[in-house]
């Protein structure tokens, strides 16, 4: 990275910190937790029905992250999809990806974290969400590491508005030409350069559990300071 001294940094929740079982995974373990089986097929029927359900657009008009209320309400109906297959498989999805335990950290992200508060450069996440994703953090220990957290459903604008990270670079007392973002979604975490912050740093969202982010070495440290 070339440019301004960095100040401050953002990330991204899912996917750039914590990752989580796919979708078929949650179907396929949850279904068998129920006692039943289900062939590949039908989790990935399962698991494809959600997915165009949630992505449709009279159902991404509803706004769930940008209401609390709304996400449960919808999330509820659009797992419960899974009923159709196995009789309460949709309450047991639900669970699965509200449960802050299913939400594992990357092996580095405790690493960057503490390196990034040894030199003393603020943390912030900034997530389009309906649920508290605070939570992920707080049950490993890790919202220590965190300044503040800004979420879709509470600052009432989801990325790539920029407002979004506009007041994620105002809860760190930052301005944005001095804050990195960090995510993985290249249109919505985008948004970060709309809103004048000094960079965006990507990584892939497909990466296993089990492995780093590179974030050590895309966090350069002649930048920080």
């Amino acid at each position: 990275m070339t440019g301004p001294t960095i100040t401050g940094v953002l990330f991204d929740f899912g996917h750039t910190l914590f990752t989580h079982d796919d979708g078929p995974e949650v179907v396929r373990a949850e279904a068998a937790g129920l006692g039943v089986d289900l062939s590949a097929d039908d989790v990935a029927a399962v698991w494809a029905e959600i997915d165009a359900a949630a992505m449709a657009p009279e159902e991404v008009a509803l706004g769930r992250d940008l209401d609390d209320a709304v996400w449960r309400d919808r999330w509820a109906v659009l797992y419960g999809l899974a009923d159709r297959v196995v009789d309460g498989l949709g309450a047991a999805i639900d669970r699965s990806f509200h449960d802050p335990w299913s939400w594992v950290p990357y092996p580095d992200t405790e690493p960057v974290l503490e390196s990034l508060r040894a030199a003393g450069i603020p943390v912030g996440v900034v997530s389009n969400t309906g649920w508290d994703v605070r939570d992920p953090f707080r049950v490993r220990g890790l919202d220590r590491l965190v300044r503040s957290f800004t979420l879709s459903y509470e600052c009432g604008a989801a990325k790539p508005d920029a407002r979004i990270f506009q007041a994620a670079c105002r809860s760190l007392d930052l301005e944005p030409a001095h804050v990195l973002m960090v995510g993985d979604d290249p249109v919505a975490d985008a948004g970060a350069l709309a809103a004048g912050l000094a960079d965006l740093v990507l990584v892939d969202a497909a990466t296993p559990a089990t492995d780093e982010r590179g974030l050590v070495a895309r966090l350069d440290p002649a930048r920080l300071g």
